[in-house]
Formats: C-alpha cells, structure tokens, sequence
C-alpha cells in the first residue's frame, strides 16, 4: 500500500469508496479491523466487545463477514444489529455494555459505494489519533497470510449472533418512542415518508406509526441496489410529489443510513437543516433547552438563518463544513443544538450521533406545540441569494498576506455588515479559490463576488 493511500484511507466521516476495491476489499477490511481491535485491547487492557450494524447495499453482509472475521481473529467478541441506522449502532454502543460500534455505510451515496465507521461508548467517532495509529499499522497487517484470518467457529457464532438483531432493532425503535418521542402524540396527522430504500426503512415506519400517525411510506422496499436511487433526501421530487397530490400534513425524507432528515411541507416546498435549526431553536428556547442561547451550524449555512437567530437575541457559532467539527463546536461551547443544511442535525444532552429520526421527531414537536404548519414555521426565516465563484490559482498563500485581495475583502464586509456575508476559501482538492457571497440583491452580489474574483486572478491566478 502506498504512502499516500495510508494517509487518505480516513476521510472526515471514516473510511469510504467503492466496495470491493481498496480500502474495501476484504483483505483490508480484515486488516482494518484487526488492528481497531489490537488498538482497542491496548487502551482497555481485555479483548473489546464490538457491535457491527449495516445498511442496505449489497456490499454490506461481505464487509461484515470480513470485519467480524477479522476482529475475532484478533480476539474480540462481536455481535451484529443486522440492517440498523448509523445513528441506531451509535445508540446501542452507548448503552450496552460495548467497547465500540461500527458502521458499514455510505450514508447517501450510489449502491456501489460503502464505507465504515466506528463510535466509541460515548457517541464519538473513532478519534483522529486512533485512525492514525491503524493507518501505520494497516501496512504490516496486509502482509500476513489472509488465511489467518478464517478461525475455528467464526461462522457458527456469527449464525448465534443473528438472532439478536430483531432484538437490538426493537431496543432502539423503543428508545425512539418511549424516550425522545415521551408526551409526543401524532393521532390526525398525516406523513409521508421516504426511507430511501435504506437502513430507516423497517425502523421509521414503526416509530412513527407507533406515535400515532397515519403514514405513507415511500422507498422502503431496498433489494441491494435501490438505496439512493431517486429517492431519499438527495431526490425530493418524489416525496413532495406525494405529500402534495395526497394532501398530506408534511413529509420526511432520510438518506442511506438515517442520519439526516429533510422535510417537505403541504405546498411541497422543501424545508433544509437551516430552517429545521431556526424552528428547533425556538422550540428549545421555550422549553428551555436552548444551552447558552446559541445554535452551531457551518459556514455555508445561508445567512438568512444567521439574521433570524440575531433577531431573537440568538447567536450563530459557524464550523467547518462536517457534523464532526459541529459536534466538536457543541461540545467545546456546551451548546445544545447544532446541524448542517443536508439536515444533519445534532442534539448532543440527546445523541452526540446526528439522528434522522430524531430530527424528525423534534422538528415533529415543534409543529405540534405551535399550532401551526410547517410551512407558516419555515417562512419565519428568509433565505438570501447566494453566488459563488470560483477562481483557478496558482498558489494558496493565506488570504489576508495579498494587500490587494484583504483590502477588498474588507470593503466587501463592510458593505454587507448586518445584511449579507462574504466567505472567502481555497478548495481543499484542487487549486481554486472560492468566493461566496450572500446578500438581499442577486445582481449586486453577483458584481460584487465578480469583483473580488477578478482581484484574487490579479494577485494569484494561473
């Protein structure tokens, strides 16, 4: 394995690729999961106890055979949750008596992709250190014999171990009902809702007919294939053709493994992780849930949601774009309510794990108290025109060195003080610097990030 394949096997939400080929053909996953396993028995002093859950792909059972090979082999004692949500494997780690819990999942991406990821008891994912270590490991681990790997009696426990999963699958639907739903009632209304073909598709029908209302479920019939695939919340035409043409109260729509949720409302209009946050923190403001009076969301989230919270005496705490460096803002600041537009949201005194369902459920509250649609809650945050513009560079030297390009940079800021935001960033792959602008006027904000991006080409361009 190359150097360079070592340093990008983990990504900001695990590893992930097409299943079959590195870092997901068998021997890696073997590999992998072997040295998790010797880096967990070193921090714990005993062989861990792991829980493995998995989404619909079909790539899912053979990765799971090679993960519980693998870490069997290496002396841990692993236990399957079968077809479970990212976010249900998160649940079960942390309240049972495991040492980790791992993932096999590509969240929204194409059937031939897949990924793995692990949490610790605590909810985390596999911390940055811990990836590291393996990464240095992975090398040596490939070079053994892969036959080290098939142990004496693997296969008979691994059938043993099957039978447990309706049991861990009811664990958590109960948790979602009798906890986060308690003094939740959804008698009279009418959802739809669009399991992607997914991981949510035996689970979510059950929370949510078991709070009392009247579903309609879409994409919950996956074959190996279907997950993703024109449906889920990367394709919303369907489900908001359904919630429309049946005249349903509103619609829910998960991805792969559920652990985001995007919302439709009766005229069809799609509700985002921005609004969804504006709604829950008025909610979590009166109840008086809303720790330290502030909501995390990333820098790309849409000004508009900046200004509403403004507006309520609330302030905005931006991250990186990725729910971890959300959760690590939440958690660094004691906040207690933090997402992404893709409606990745975060309740961490909940979950530190985004929770589809839960999203669903909260979003589902605050609906119910108020009294009113979503669609009258989400027309209380006003979207602002976005533009971005990217500009080919030949260097990446920090913004604020080139005189010219800070200098118009704070013009820029100061015109849109209170009203608009500017965000300035190179790519992360490829050699561009990005200029996005938000703002009340579309044509004003389009001159203005034209301007800029002229600027950076003078000081920077190829």
């Amino acid at each position: 394995m190359p150097q360079g394949d070592r340093q990008r096997l983990f990504g900001t939400d695990g590893i992930r690729g097409v299943a079959g080929e590195f870092p997901l053909d068998v021997h890696t996953v073997g590999s992998f999961a072997r040295s998790l396993v010797e880096n967990l028995a070193s921090e714990l002093g005993r062989p861990p106890r792991i829980v493995i859950g998995r989404d619909t792909r079909e790539s899912g059972p053979p990765i799971e055979r090679a993960l519980t090979d693998g870490a069997m082999a290496a002396g841990a004692a692993v236990e399957s949750a079968g077809v479970i949500t990212t976010p249900g494997i998160a649940y079960l780690t942390r309240v049972t008596p495991f040492d980790a819990g791992v993932v096999i999942s590509a969240s929204h991406n194409p059937y031939r992709d897949n990924g793995i990821k692990v949490f610790s008891p605590s909810g985390k994912k596999l911390d940055d250190e811990m990836e590291r270590r393996i990464e240095a490991q992975l090398l040596s681990l490939r070079d053994r014999d892969p036959s080290a790997l098939n142990q004496p009696g693997v296969s008979e426990a691994r059938d043993e171990r099957a039978q447990r999963e309706v049991e861990y699958r009811d664990r958590y639907i109960d948790y979602l009902v009798q906890e986060v739903g308690r003094g939740l009632s959804l008698e009279g209304m009418r959802l739809a809702i669009d399991c992607a073909n997914g991981a949510a598709s035996q689970i979510a029908p059950d929370v949510f007919r078991r709070l009392g209302a009247q579903l309609h479920v879409v994409s919950a019939e996956p074959d190996g294939r279907n997950i993703n695939e024109a449906c889920g919340s990367l394709h919303l035409e369907g489900i908001q053709a359904e919630v429309v043409s049946r005249k349903l109260d509103l619609g829910i729509a998960f991805d792969g493994d559920a652990d985001r949720a995007l919302f439709i409302d009766l005229r069809g209009q799609v509700v985002d992780g921005d609004v969804t946050l504006l709604i829950l923190a008025d909610l979590f403001r009166e109840r008086g849930w809303l720790a330290g009076d502030m909501v995390v969301a990333t820098v790309m989230s849409n000004v508009g949601l900046e200004i509403a919270l403004r507006e309520r005496g609330l302030e905005l705490v931006r991250a990186q774009v990725g729910d971890r460096y959300v959760l690590e803002e939440l958690l660094k600041r004691g906040a207690s309510l933090g997402g992404e537009q893709s409606g990745h949201i975060i309740f961490p005194q909940i979950s530190l794990a985004g929770d589809g369902i839960i999203t669903a459920i909260e979003l589902l509250r605050a609906v119910c108290d108020s009294g009113r649609t979503l669609g009258q809650l989400a027309r209380q945050m006003t979207r602002y025109p976005q533009v971005l513009v990217n500009v080919r560079v030949r260097t990446k030297p920090k913004l604020e060195t080139l005189a010219g390009v800070k200098a118009e940079m704070d013009r820029l800021e100061g015109e849109l003080e209170g009203r608009g935001r500017l965000l300035v960033r190179y790519s992360g792959t490829e050699n561009l610097a990005r200029v996005m602008i938000e703002g009340q006027d579309l044509a004003s904000i389009k001159e203005q990030a034209d301007h800029l991006a002229r600027v950076i080409a003078d000081a920077i361009g190829e």
